[in-house]
């Protein structure tokens, strides 16, 4: 079977080292997860995240022309978060409250737009000092 590029495999911990771990696919065929494609987090020990023979699923990140497979486990945890079991079409037929007029959109509108341009003003203040004061020179 022929590995596809963002495919999801599953297999087990065959071998750890200093650098990552090899996967041993349902294929028979061999992977790496390097040690930063473990997990979001910093990895210092790949052993206080994996375990020889434990089971695991990772996204194939490439296959090279010598046959050596990249595997990714932290893909794998970020698309299983970004995933959403609900069907397309009960996503679309939710039922959101809608602003009440358009007078209500604008004026919630105008006060982000206060909001924000207020921050931005204050940045730029910032930035030019203290001392600044509008219409006064020492």
């Amino acid at each position: 079977m022929q590995l596809e590029i963002g495919s999801v495999v599953k297999g087990r911990v065959s071998g750890i080292t200093k650098f990552g771990a090899f996967i041993t696919l349902d294929e028979g065929k061999t992977g790496l997860v390097h040690i930063s494609e473990i997990s979001k987090d910093f990895v210092n020990d790949i052993n206080e995240f994996l375990k020889i023979d434990q089971e695991v699923e990772a996204v194939v990140l490439s296959v090279d022309e010598k046959g050596r497979i990249a595997l990714s486990m932290r893909r794998f945890t970020e698309l299983q978060k970004n995933r959403t079991d609900t069907p397309p079409a009960d996503f679309f037929s939710r039922n959101e409250i809608a602003p009440a007029s358009f007078e209500d959109m604008m004026h919630k509108f105008k006060t982000i737009s206060d909001d924000k341009m207020t921050d931005l003003k204050k940045g730029v203040q910032a930035k030019r000092g203290v001392s600044y004061k509008k219409g006064k020179r020492t």
